[in-house]
């Protein structure tokens, strides 16, 4: 009797041994996966790299610098860039699409390595860590043509949209003499919204970037709408990243420096229709 109790104590001991040594390796494991973050290289002795992502946070209504295209691809100006860094530094490029209000929650959790998507500087220079500004752009205003509107005087007493948390916004915050003149000022979530609530008439006119604005009425393909010439306000677009990220800020700038001077980037800019703004190296 002694005897089997002896053996049936050895078999439960070696059983809570080996599951001890379960549960270490899993928690290992665990431990490791969790380690693994966006850009990051892992080797081990002998000098081998474990294939490397960049995750880019974009907004996917906002062509021509990123958007879902008819067959639900994710492309774009500032995506077709960024695939070319990923491809010149043999990362693998994840394209993020983010509720632009939530940017800077993702970028500051580690869910994005970078904002890339027609990113103003201007404003919010000390809130991220930049490179240099590769676009100049201008907010422009975009209403129905045949309501005779020809300026941004012609704007009083009209119903007028823009994006929530978007440089137009931000530009006609600072601007009370021009938008206590209007009837309204409302904020959407996109631009699509904003075009079908002109479309309606339920709004006059749209605040927005003027290459957004181009990319919108060549897509309708007709003289329905028209850009005002007079512009709201001026900036540059940058990449931009958490605060303090130099090391990664300054390997996709170094890698868009190269774009430039081999032509790359000129190209890129002239397949989007973007090559007269480019401003990288001026």
């Amino acid at each position: 009797m002694k005897k089997w109790i002896g053996l049936t104590l050895v078999l439960a001991m070696s059983c809570t041994l080996f599951a001890a040594c379960g549960s270490a390796d899993g928690q290992s494991e665990e431990s490791n996966a969790s380690q693994e973050t966006s850009v990051q290289e892992s080797g081990d002795a002998a000098g081998t790299t474990a294939t490397t992502t960049f995750t880019v946070g974009f907004d996917a209504e906002f062509p021509p610098y990123g958007y879902q295209d008819e067959n639900g691809e994710y492309v774009g100006f500032d995506l077709d860039l960024a695939q070319e860094v990923c491809d010149r530094n043999g990362w693998t490029l994840v394209k993020q699409p983010i509720e632009w209000d939530s940017k800077d929650l993702e970028l500051s959790s580690g869910a994005i390595d970078c904002i890339w998507n027609g990113f103003t500087i201007n404003g919010r220079e000390d809130d991220y860590t930049w490179t240099d500004a590769y676009i100049d752009n201008t907010q422009v205003f975009v209403v129905r043509t045949a309501d005779g509107v020809s300026d941004i005087a012609s704007l009083a007493g009209l119903n007028v949209l823009v994006q929530s948390d978007s440089s137009a916004l931000a530009a006609l915050s600072d601007m009370p003499e021009v938008t206590d003149t209007f009837a309204s000022l409302t904020e959407v979530a996109d631009y699509n919204t904003a075009f079908m609530m002109l479309e309606s008439g339920s709004a006059d006119a749209i605040a927005l970037d003027v290459a957004v604005a181009k990319y919108q009425l060549e897509s309708r393909g007709d003289d329905t709408y028209m850009i005002l010439d007079e512009v709201l306000s001026s900036e540059q677009y940058g990449v931009g990243f958490k605060l303090g990220n130099t090391e990664l800020r300054d390997q996709v700038q170094a890698t868009l420096y190269e774009m430039l001077e081999d032509g790359t980037l000129q190209t890129i800019a002239e397949e989007w229709g973007v090559a007269d703004m480019l401003c990288l190296g001026q």
